[in-house]
């Protein structure tokens, strides 16, 4: 018997209505499956190991990719950098310091050391101050402490001493010992007028002052400053010869 023209009707509304509500069925279900494992994910991760990053700094690449792979990380090699005192292929810095605890599985991103960025230092002895600098800039170093003290030797703003010298391991740091010249002593000006000009320069000399001398002759006819006036080391005395 054939269904009347209503019955049919009514069952395709119902398919309709049943479609409709199998639709938000479906989302609401990968949505909820969603959800449970981005949690199951995050439990996952959540229950990783904590580690202790060990120390890198002077190691070469063997050592230090055992050192990680005990601890459950990896090395990750980020470039090079210039030291005098690390040794060229050994670590000289580590992103993320020793000791910090971090989850297992993670890269230390390390700087590998290119040694020093010369292989010797000039001999800086005898040369002025500015001179010392400027023969260090050619080699891309630069003093790095400046010391002084008088001598009555070596001429003021001259270098004493350095460390290291030319001869010893390369460093960053570079000291110098710059002469401050003879120490400060004031005198009564002596009386040059009258006596030869090689009895004034050794009179002088003895004072350490410095001298300058004017027109022709063995004797000296007058002076400046005027004797019995306060001169101190380092001055000049000016002499006119006759």
């Amino acid at each position: 018997m054939k269904k009347s023209r209503n019955e049919r009707g009514r069952l395709s509304m119902q398919k309709e209505i049943s479609n409709l509500i199998k639709v938000p069925l479906y989302i609401l279900a990968f949505i909820l499956l969603g959800l449970i494992f981005g949690y199951l994910t995050f439990k996952v991760l959540s229950f990783s190991r904590t580690v202790e990053v060990p120390t890198l700094y002077g190691k070469n690449l063997i050592e230090a990719n055992e050192l990680l792979t005990k601890s459950g990380l990896y090395l990750k090699i980020e470039g090079e950098d210039y030291d005098s005192n690390i040794l060229p292929g050994h670590i000289l810095k580590q992103d993320i310091p020793a000791g910090k605890k971090i989850k297992e599985g993670r890269g230390i991103k390390v700087i590998l050391s290119k040694g020093p960025r010369v292989q010797s230092i000039p001999m800086l002895v005898n040369e002025t101050l500015s001179n010392a600098e400027y023969l260090l800039l050619q080699k891309g170093l630069k003093i790095a402490k400046v010391m002084r003290l008088h001598s009555d030797t070596v001429e003021k703003d001259r270098i004493i001493a350095q460390k290291p010298e030319p001869n010893e391991k390369v460093s960053d740091r570079i000291t110098v010992l710059v002469s401050l010249g003879p120490h400060e002593v004031i005198y009564y000006c002596p009386d040059f007028k009258g006596i030869t000009i090689d009895e004034a320069k050794e009179l002088i000399e003895r004072l350490n002052l410095k001298i300058e001398t004017g027109g022709h002759g063995n004797n000296v006819r007058a002076q400046k400053p005027k004797s019995g006036t306060y001169v101190k080391t380092g001055d000049t005395i000016y002499l006119q010869l006759e």
